[in-house]
């Protein structure tokens, strides 16, 4: 199959908690001001990206990957090598989300049918103090919690946080969160839409009836015994004279990394894996086979596997996120780049690995 970099149409979703930021920061066209979310690469039959551009205008994400899987996904370890396995999201706070929790891949594929909701944040903009909530404060216990939502007072458990633009959120499954107004954050997270709310700061629904709760299942997978030592991650960086290099998280289900360029950055896909781009700001220019594909702030990409070497030319700051292999390969990419095991071993979501 002929690839090239592919751009998708966004999947805008109306919310009662979103906003316009979407027009404003990124001159989005956007169907009204309420938009809380718009799905930048999405396989899920609740969304599915269209293909913006070149000879697969128009094409569904999901009819390429059926056809053609090693060239699109290349040689990852998937449960479904057919499925799409990330999906990537910026998300406009207007208004406070639910306190809300999704469940690990054991409890989502019994009682949901779908993987599990690991997720990451990157605070793109943030109004002065606003805040989030961040898992629960220490000692909370599940019967005290549970007697909380009961009666409607939960808020007291709830750890919030002050947030400011750059700040970064690794969210396993099992972590009891909520986004708070006056936050534009992208969303990179595993192939998942399931959401258990727990609570909804006692609003009503477009329709006047409060919004429904799901409670039984989110108290099945709260994480009670969850440690929060550092709610905002530390990326190990590095730099030198065309780019900083920042690894944000690398967990068993995506690995990110925040890339200031000033000059130009090699991307090489060989057949191994693909690569997501987000341009947060600044223009670039994506050269591949040939070919320049424009990169503007807000601008989503997909990289396929058997793309090849690809150059990102330009005065800008992205994201770029791809599935890592094992935990082995990222910290060997890392000691080669000089970091300490003991940095390598402390960076958010390298413990998420079994055996």
């Amino acid at each position: 199959m002929d690839l090239y970099p592919l751009k998708f149409i966004p999947i805008y979703k109306e919310k009662i908690w979103g906003g316009n930021r979407l027009q404003k920061v990124f001159d989005r066209d956007i169907p009204n001001s309420k938009i809380g979310e718009s799905w930048e690469i999405a396989a899920h039959p609740n969304g599915t990206s269209i293909i913006k551009n070149g000879i697969y205008q128009g094409r569904r994400i999901t009819d390429l990957i059926e056809k053609n899987p090693t060239e699109l996904l290349g040689n990852i370890k998937l449960n479904n090598k057919k499925r799409f396995p990330l999906l990537i999201k910026i998300l406009d706070a207007n208004a406070k989300l639910s306190v809300q929790v999704h469940p690990d891949d054991n409890y989502a594929q019994k009682v949901e049918n779908e993987p599990g909701k690991t997720e990451m944040w990157y605070i793109i903009e943030a109004e002065p103090g606003a805040k989030l909530v961040y898992g629960l404060k220490a000692g909370t216990t599940k019967e005290e919690f549970a007697d909380a939502v009961k009666s409607g007072k939960i808020e007291k458990y709830l750890n919030e946080i002050t947030v400011e633009k750059g700040d970064i959120f690794y969210m396993p499954s099992g972590t009891i969160h909520a986004i708070e107004d006056g936050i534009l954050l992208a969303e990179i997270q595993q192939n998942s839409d399931t959401t258990y709310r727990v609570y909804d700061w006692n609003r009503v629904g477009k329709d006047g009836k409060p919004r429904e709760l799901h409670i039984e299942r989110a108290l099945d997978v709260i994480n009670f015994d969850e440690k929060i030592i550092q709610a905002k991650s530390i990326p190990l960086t590095i730099s030198n004279n065309n780019y900083k290099r920042s690894f944000l998280a690398a967990c068993p289900h995506f690995v990110t990394e925040k890339i200031d360029n000033n000059s130009i950055y090699q991307l090489n896909t060989g057949g191994k894996r693909f690569y997501i781009i987000v341009n947060l700001r600044g223009q670039a220019g994506i050269s591949s086979n040939g070919k320049v594909y424009n990169l503007s702030p807000g601008d989503t990409y997909f990289l396929p596997a058997n793309l090849g070497n690809v150059n990102i030319d330009g005065n800008n700051e992205m994201l770029i996120s791809y599935i890592p292999e094992n935990r082995e390969e990222i910290q060997d990419e890392l000691l080669r780049l000089n970091f300490k095991k003991s940095a390598i071993d402390n960076l958010t979501g390298m413990d998420e690995w079994i055996g």
